[in-house]
């Protein structure tokens, strides 16, 4: 039995967006377009880029240059986009401190929503969520490779932190086989890498192939804020989703794709990618200029990687079977 996942990298819901979001319905941020197409998956997951809070102090970091808090009214957003579980383990978590990443929780519970890769201590960051969705378990285990001090502890919150340049941790592959035994499918989502890279760099090109070794169905990684290529079952970096963030011109983080991924429990079967375009504040399908630079983009991305890409009817198709 096979299962389609919808998936989207980091959806930033705070500073100019949960601004919008007070005077806007939550349907204003996202066109219907893209939501009906995130409808035709099973389950939608997206690294959650923010904490949901209006509570909190800053991280006390003098080199830290960015802060993203959404307000817990963000929640609604992700109820209309219809996400079924967000991903945590990211550097702006706990951007607001253990207060604000704990109420992002609580909200997330509150609202049905799953989440992997932070928690109220290490045990819990490192969990995965486990969902049945169409009779298939749905296992998401999520990490992050910085920073460092975010990491969750025995009684701490955090995220759940792999230092991937020292290689893939022990506890990162038990976590792994562990959610392969009790679930038919295993999404690994790391947030790896750093920001504006076209291409994965080289601890991120070591650590994808042992993620799978140890069970990961699809590894779907973020970071980069933009889209990178596929690789066996590793799709290196979604890209971006939602966001404010100021636009590279040559590497055009304004453009983006959804990710529409049928699996099962031999693994992928078939992706399609839906062109995206990121105004400020707001994501819509791309029109067919932006949509033939994501296409040859993309196509070079994979290709540098071994790997073919179709265009069918508007969509970027890559086949595993």
């Amino acid at each position: 039995m096979s299962i389609r996942l919808a998936l989207a990298g980091d959806t930033m819901l705070g500073r100019a967006v949960g601004e919008r979001l007070s005077r806007v319905p939550p349907g204003d941020l996202v066109a219907p377009g893209v939501v009906d197409a995130a409808g035709e998956a099973d389950l939608f997951v997206l690294n959650l880029e923010c904490c949901i809070s209006d509570r909190g102090k800053r991280w006390p970091s003098p080199d830290k240059p960015f802060f993203f808090r959404a307000p817990p009214e963000a929640v609604s957003v992700l109820h209309h986009l219809g996400v079924g579980c967000v991903t945590l383990a990211n550097n702006h978590a706990l951007d607001y401190g253990a207060e604000a990443l704990l109420d992002t929780l609580e909200l997330l519970d509150g609202a049905g929503i799953a989440h992997a890769g932070a928690g109220q201590d290490e045990r819990a960051a490192r969990a995965p969520a486990v969902l049945t969705v169409g009779g298939v378990r749905v296992a998401v285990v999520g990490f992050t490779d910085h920073p460092a001090e975010f990491a969750a502890g025995p009684d701490r919150p955090g995220v759940a932190h792999a230092d991937l340049d020292a290689g893939v941790p022990a506890w990162l592959t038990s976590a792994i086989g562990g959610a392969r035994a009790e679930a038919d499918v295993v999404l690994v989502s790391p947030h790896w890498g750093p920001n504006m890279q076209p291409d994965p760099v080289p601890h991120v090109r070591r650590a994808g192939p042992v993620l799978v070794e140890a069970g990961a169905t699809l590894v779907a990684g973020h970071s980069a804020h933009v889209f990178q290529g596929v690789a066996g079952r590793i799709v290196h970096d979604l890209g971006d989703f939602l966001d404010d963030y100021a636009v590279e011109p040559d590497l055009r983080n304004d453009l983006g794709l959804l990710y529409l991924v049928d699996l099962d429990s031999d693994g992928p079967i078939r992706l399609e990618a839906v062109p995206l375009a990121l105004d400020h504040c707001h994501t819509r399908l791309a029109d067919p200029e932006e949509a033939a630079w994501i296409e040859s983009r993309f196509r070079a991305a994979c290709a540098a990687l071994g790997t073919a890409v179709a265009g069918e009817e508007g969509r970027l198709v890559i086949r595993w079977r």
